[in-house]
Formats: C-alpha cells, sequence, structure tokens
C-alpha cells in the first residue's frame, strides 16, 4: 500500500522504514533501534591482540576483564591470561585502551611472570631444534634441578639464584643428589638461552648467566667425563658379585654387564618383555637396530633375573625392575648408581652407561663374534651380506654370548 510522504509529499511504501526519495523517517521506532543497535556493535579485536569480556550475572563495579596473549597451545589455539597488574575495567573502553597500551610493548605489563612461565614459552621451539633424543632428555632433566626458582619472577633472577640451583639443586625432598659436572654446564645452558630470549622481548634488560663463567676445574671436569665410557676391573665385578644380595640395584648393573643394554632400556623392561622359558628378554630404544631386539640371558644372570621377575609378579608390578615399586626414572637410577659406586668404593669416573661398554669390552676379548655384539647391543650393522642376506639363529647368539666366562 502506498501512502504519501509527510515531507516531500511523493508516494512511498509504508512498509518502509524512512523515505527513499528525501530520507524522511516513516517508522523512527525501528529506525532508532536498528541505528543503536549498529552504535553499541564492536569491531573483532586483531588476532593475537588480547580479548576483552563483560563479566554478566555478578555485581561488579568493573565487569569488563581484558586478557593478553601469551602463546599457541600445539593445535594452535591461543593461550590466554589476565592483562597485568589490573586485569578489570569500569567500561569496555578502559579495558581496550589498557590492551593498546600492553601492546606498544608487550612486557611492560607483564612483570609477575614467573621463570617457569618463560621457560614454558622458550622451550617448546628450543627443544623442537633438538635433533637428538638425548640432548632433549638432557635439558629436561637439567630443568628439574631448577625447581627452587620455578616460581620466582623473572625480573628477580640474579646470578646467585643460578648457580645455587647449579651447585646445590635437587630434583626433588627423596633425591637430595646435586647435579654433576655436565648437568651443571647444561643448567648455565638453559640460562644463557633463556634469558637471551627474555632480553629480546624486553622481560629483562641483562642476561645475568652471561655475566660469569664456568670455573676451571668445573671445566676440567666436565672435559673429563668427555674421554669415555671405562669398563669394571676385574676386582670391581667381584665386588659387584659379593653384594648382590646386600647392596639394593647391584643386580640390575651385573644385569646390564652381561646383556648390554644402555640404562634407559634396562630401567624400562617390562615383565612381558621376559620369557623365563627359554632365558631371553625383548627391548631396546633409540635407534631401529636397537629397538625391540631379542637378547639371551647370560647364564650367570639367569637366576638374578628369575629372582626380579618372580618378584615383580608379586608385587603386580608392570615392570621388572622398581624401586620400592615405583618405576625407575633416569633421575631415580643415576642417584642408585652413584650410591652403588660410594658404597662399593669402585672408580669415581664409572657412570650408568659403563655396563654396557664392559659388555662390548669383555665379549671382544673372549672374541664374540663382532655381529653378534652388534645384534646384541642394538648397533647399526652396515654390511649388506649380513645385514640383507645372512639369517642367524637365536641360539646362534645365545652360543656367543656365553663365550663370556668372567
Amino acid at each position: 500500500m502506498l501512502i504519501v510522504c509527510e515531507e516531500c509529499g511523493l508516494q512511498v511504501s509504508d512498509k518502509a522504514i524512512a523515505c527513499p526519495h528525501c530520507g524522511f523517517p516513516i517508522k523512527p521506532e525501528i529506525l532508532s533501534k536498528k541505528t543503536k543497535y549498529k552504535a553499541n556493535r564492536r569491531k573483532r579485536l586483531p588476532n593475537g591482540f588480547g580479548q576483552i569480556s563483560e563479566i554478566k550475572n555478578r555485581n561488579l563495579r568493573k565487569p569488563f576483564r581484558a586478557m593478553i596473549c601469551v602463546g599457541k597451545t600445539e593445535t594452535g589455539h591461543p593461550i590466554s591470561k589476565p592483562l597485568k597488574p589490573i586485569s578489570y575495567f569500569s567500561t569496555y573502553n578502559e579495558a581496550y585502551a589498557a590492551l593498546v597500551e600492553y601492546n606498544k610493548n608487550p612486557y611492560d605489563l607483564n612483570k609477575e611472570m614467573t621463570v617457569q612461565e618463560l621457560y614454558d614459552q622458550w622451550s617448546v621451539d628450543y627443544l623442537a631444534s633438538l635433533k637428538s633424543a638425548s640432548s632433549k632428555c638432557a635439558t629436561k632433566r637439567a630443568w628439574k634441578y631448577c625447581r627452587a626458582v620455578y616460581d620466582m619472577r623473572v625480573i628477580d633472577i640474579r646470578i646467585r639464584h643460578i648457580k645455587g640451583c647449579m651447585e646445590k639443586g635437587t630434583i626433588s625432598d627423596d633425591l637430595p643428589e646435586t647435579p654433576d659436572p655436565r648437568t651443571q654446564n647444561n643448567i648455565k645452558t638453559i640460562f644463557n638461552l633463556m634469558f637471551d630470549y627474555a632480553l629480546e622481548y624486553e622481560l629483562v634488560d641483562r642476561n645475568y648467566s652471561r655475566s660469569f663463567t664456568l670455573s676451571e676445574e668445573l671445566v676440567k671436569e666436565i672435559q673429563s667425563t668427555k674421554e669415555g665410557h671405562i669398563p669394571f676391573t676385574s676386582d670391581e665385578m667381584t665386588t659387584l658379585w659379593n653384594n648382590v644380595e646386600n647392596i639394593i640395584g647391584v643386580d640390575m648393573i651385573l644385569i646390564q654387564c652381561y646383556s648390554g643394554w644402555r640404562p634407559q632400556e634396562l630401567y624400562k623392561l617390562k615383565v612381558s618383555d621376559v620369557n623365563v622359558e627359554d632365558m631371553s628378554f625383548v627391548g631396546g630404544m633409540k635407534t631401529e637396530a636397537g629397538t625391540n631386539r631379542k637378547v639371551p640371558i647370560h647364564s650367570k644372570t639367569q637366576e638374578l633375573v628369575r629372582k626380579r621377575y618372580n618378584q615383580a609378579i608379586a608385587m603386580k608390578s608392570d615392570f621388572l625392575f622398581t624401586d620400592n615399586g615405583k618405576p625407575f626414572r633416569y633421575d631415580m637410577y643415576h642417584a642408585l648408581f652413584k650410591q652403588i659406586k660410594t658404597d662399593l668404593n669402585l672408580d669415581e669416573h664409572h657412570r650408568p652407561h659403563d655396563g654396557r661398554t664392559h659388555f662390548v669390552t669383555t665379549a671382544k676379548k673372549y672374541h664374540v663374534d663382532e655381529y653378534a655384539i652388534k645384534y646384541i647391543v642394538g648397533h647399526k650393522i652396515n654390511d649388506l651380506t649380513e645385514k640383507t642376506y645372512t639369517k642367524r639363529k637365536f641360539e646362534w647368539l645365545r652360543s656367543e654370548i656365553e663365550k663370556i666366562k668372567e
């Protein structure tokens, strides 16, 4: 139906909100609502800028909460935290102004960031850049010794705190062992790189970790550990056998000396990996050649393995070796090894990997076949004929490993 516009006198539809000829409002009540809606509509904030949400259904004097983006999850979703030091505002515009100020210098308002939060942000890219699993493991293990500074503010960290982690840090109250020289060096490296990152993003104005160097004594100790692993002497092996029933964990070292497992491969063996019928175990890690390899249990250690097997079954444990029922971690096994070394007065340079070195050294002494050694310890075989065309039976491996008589 057509009506006449009061302003221009031309005909317009009675359903029109405003006259198409002169703009005169035909239905001002509808136009007023639409205009008001547009006026209150806010634009979407840019990605990474932050977010503002209104807390409703609560009697708050400052209902607008400002959140900042501090990173992203593995799936790409933003990780948000309240803006510091003030998160709540009376109006949307006040919250928006605070976010604008924050984004001019993202870390000026983030002075409360803790060392653990900094590590969480920095370590994502750093750990991804490490090519070897052992390097990643060493970094994560070194960081465990820094628990004393986890909750400290980044801006409060000084040289004494970093040195404290290096010299007196412990993984837990149950493991009072302090970092060895190589771990101390790893801790120093973590703080060096982590605070380079903090300096780049203006979290700090100085990297205190680079303000001091390692002592000459510590450098010498680190160099000495890089000289390689050493086998146990005949006297040390006798000492281990004489104390296998008296000191917890000695049996693990002896089993390693007659099987060549890496420390982690050894303590991660499960009950289901052990076959007490044909006296063998299956395990391994790190390389394709080392994964899921079947290793004969030497006759000298069969009773030790069988005893651990029966204990695990009785405890309903999934793992062959446990520490009071708890599965081993590397730090736990390292602490146990160090305690055994001290109690039995073994060479101070021995490390958990030395049982593997002892196996290879002894196997070569008794002329165990070179390829048998590589099969057992999980080393890659490059010889095409041996790798592809030679099929060895498991009994051949057993006969070779039994050549070891001491």
